[in-house]
């Protein structure tokens, strides 16, 4: 395997043979759904251009994807037979199904295909290899295959079989998405223009307290909004009524703002409250001192929002993760739409570079309109935050140094 470019640190697609051969091609199908019908095919629209690539080239493509976290074998409702049809409307290429994704009849449906054909095989979590890894499922795998090639860079946290196993059995490639998440991740967040703001929002601290930690060591100034934002709040001797709080880490968050360091740690200094949390309940802004034993803190207020664009202003790059308020609930979508819109429109402008991560992100930036104009909106989840957090990535750690190996 010669690079075509010695200096990036795993192979693109542009090293790879792929006339003839059948290319085992990783994506992320794990598409939200309702009553088979697929309600954001954001990820879908991601991993079209690399899936035309390896057909026009004359690969035989057979796609291995997960829908869900099925727990005993296979299941109607976590099938990937409804996704094939939309796929196949997407690419306007036919899609052929196998009902499993090993033994014979994924053998039989991969022997059919010629130069150019496209299949999609069933969900891989309908075997507990994949999650396990097992060594036997990979090599079962591997024999429908000539190479492989990694285009989920939203799994790339898990070593699965089909996200890290298959990479040291066949010669394993990134995918065009892949490649382009990482090479966006690289540039702006290892050589970020600056000053460098990050915003982190969402419900729970206890699961991004990592990622507050990196953050706090790389940026200039981080803002914490959300629910957890009322469990630091809440640490400062701030009063929060009836809102969402993890009061057992009160002392992890007083730590975390004792070492902010040269970090600027901000925090919402007024909020929307209600009594509950409702579509149409009546709101109010209060100071945060203001804040009733019967109110719910459930998004940020215009100071805050005045404070944040501010803090945008003066930033070149910005980083988001999360939701500032219960967003999915009018009127408390204000806060975060606000900010949106205001990164957005500094981006149009090359004022600055914006990257946004996580399903709630993206829902939320979705909701404001606004997800085209960020720089960069990563599809990824727990990738995204894994890499934020300074973690190695098996699935980017496997195609890594790949052996030279002859293909084919």
């Amino acid at each position: 395997m010669t690079r075509s470019d010695p200096s990036s640190p795993f192979p693109t697609l542009d090293d790879a043979v792929l006339a003839g051969k059948r290319v085992l091609v990783r994506v992320d199908l794990n598409v939200p759904m309702e009553n088979e019908r697929i309600t954001d095919a954001t990820r879908i629209e991601r991993i079209l251009p690399n899936i035309k690539e390896i057909s026009e080239k004359g690969g035989r493509v057979v796609l291995l994807s997960h829908l869900g976290r099925p727990k005993n074998g296979p299941e109607f409702k976590t099938s990937l037979k409804a996704v094939a049809v939309e796929l196949e409307r997407q690419l306007g290429h036919m899609v052929s199904f196998a009902s499993t994704c090993v033994g014979d009849v994924a053998k039989s449906a991969v022997n059919a295909l010629s130069d150019g054909d496209i299949l999609l095989l069933e969900n891989t979590r309908f075997h507990k290899g994949e999650t396990a890894n097992d060594p036997a499922f990979v090599e079962a795998l591997a024999e429908l295959g000539d190479i492989y090639v990694n285009d989920a860079f939203s799994t790339a946290h898990r070593a699965h079989a089909t996200t890290e196993g298959l990479a040291h059995k066949l010669p394993a490639y990134a995918g065009r998405s892949m490649q382009l998440e990482l090479e966006m991740l690289t540039s702006m967040l290892a050589h970020p223009k600056r000053p460098l703001a990050a915003i982190v929002g969402g419900a729970k601290v206890s699961t991004k307290l990592e990622l507050l930690g990196n953050l706090m060591k790389r940026v200039e100034y981080l803002f914490i909004g959300g629910g957890m934002a009322n469990t630091f709040l809440a640490a400062s001797g701030k009063r929060i009524g009836k809102s969402l709080c993890e009061m057992e880490l009160a002392e992890v968050a007083r730590k975390i703002m004792a070492e902010a360091g040269d970090c600027q740690l901000i925090l919402p200094v007024d909020a929307m409250v209600a009594p509950k949390l409702e579509p149409g309940v009546e709101a109010r802004a209060v100071d945060i001192e203001e804040v009733g034993d019967s109110d719910m803190i459930l998004d940020i207020g215009p100071r805050t929002i005045s404070k944040v664009v501010g803090i945008l202003a003066s930033s070149r790059t910005l980083v988001w993760n999360g939701p500032v308020g219960a967003f999915e609930v009018p009127p408390f979508h204000t806060g975060t739409v606000a900010i949106a819109k205001v990164a957005a429109q500094l981006t149009k402008v090359d004022a600055l570079e914006t990257i946004a991560g996580g399903g709630d992100t993206i829902a939320a930036l979705n909701q404001a309109g606004i997800a085209s104009d960020f720089t960069y909106v990563s599809t990824a989840g727990g990738a995204f935050l894994e890499w934020l957090e300074g973690k190695t990535l098996p699935g980017v750690e496997a195609l890594r140094n790949q052996p030279a190996r002859a293909v084919g």
